[in-house]
């Protein structure tokens, strides 16, 4: 994912260069996931600090094209949760490469503040980790906590995978080459693994033979609660909702730097040029 991210950002300065329609963008904010161990929909409970870096290609007055790299954490902990009987956390770093396309409802500039709406393809790295009763950090994906791997019908997940973003701001231009927005987006994925809980308890003494004591030890953790439920559950148990596929989110500040006096920006309807309607001086009869 780091090769990948560099060669974005060398790429994307080589094609900045030869062009004026492009835009430096910087984003700031939280990132947060809905699943099996966060059930609300969207949320700032256990959100963390999340950091991007892009370009976008203004297209027309309406329609711009962004890539941009993100990086954040996500996690959840039951004990915030419904199921505090069952004990699990887990914690991931998100690392995101993504194409979107960006569609303003008033061309950036005619006003004091321009919505939009995007959506497009991304893919995205993770890898849920816990850390144990004595602290020690352990990756879940080769602990099989659900017997993926070596139960029929229940595959290893992959650790980088497709995603479909989309989601709305609002930019206000500051001046002819930097605007500020808000904006929050919406990560749709195709799978149940990004906290490591999915479908059901396998039986205890076959994922001890597979994967050891550590992996029965967190794929039940009801034991180490003061009143829980010291007998690991019977295969079968509901463990987590398969039904239902985890979501990703980033909700923050960006900012846009105009590179150079390209298509938007010479009055017509990007930046804040000098004939912006929101910027124009009133006539004086």
């Amino acid at each position: 994912m780091k090769s990948l991210f560099l060669i974005f950002i060398s790429f994307s300065f080589a094609l900045a260069a030869s062009s004026q329609d492009f835009h430096l963008n910087l984003f700031l904010g939280s990132s947060n996931y809905q699943g099996d161990l966060q059930a609300k929909r969207y949320t700032f409970d256990q959100a963390h600090l999340a950091g991007g870096l892009g370009l976008s290609y203004d297209l027309t007055q309406h329609f711009s094209v962004r890539g941009s790299f993100t990086v954040g954490k996500i996690s959840g902990d039951d004990k915030y949760g419904r199921n505090s009987v069952r004990n699990l956390n887990f914690s991931s770093m998100i690392s995101e490469g993504d194409l979107d396309l960006q569609y303003y409802i008033t061309p950036l500039g005619s006003h004091s503040l321009t919505p939009y709406v995007f959506a497009g393809i991304a893919f995205y790295h993770f890898d849920p980790y816990t850390f144990d009763s004595s602290g020690n950090k352990f990756y879940l994906k080769p602990l099989s906590t659900e017997g993926e791997g070596f139960i029929a019908g229940r595959s290893n997940y992959s650790l980088t995978q497709v995603s479909l973003p989309f989601g709305a701001g609002i930019k206000m231009p500051l001046s002819d080459n930097l605007n500020v927005g808000l904006e929050v987006g919406f990560r749709k994925t195709f799978t149940d693994y990004l906290d490591d809980v999915s479908t059901t308890y396998v039986d205890e003494s076959q994922l001890l033979a597979a994967r050891g004591s550590k992996a029965v030890e967190l794929s039940y953790r009801g034991d180490e609660l003061k009143n829980g439920s010291q007998v690991y559950p019977v295969a079968g148990t509901g463990r987590g909702n398969p039904g239902s596929k985890d979501w990703y989110y980033f909700t923050g500040i960006t900012l846009s730097f105009r590179l150079g006096n390209g298509l938007l920006g010479n009055g017509n309807g990007s930046g804040a040029g000098k004939n912006a309607e929101w910027n124009c001086p009133k006539k004086v009869l």
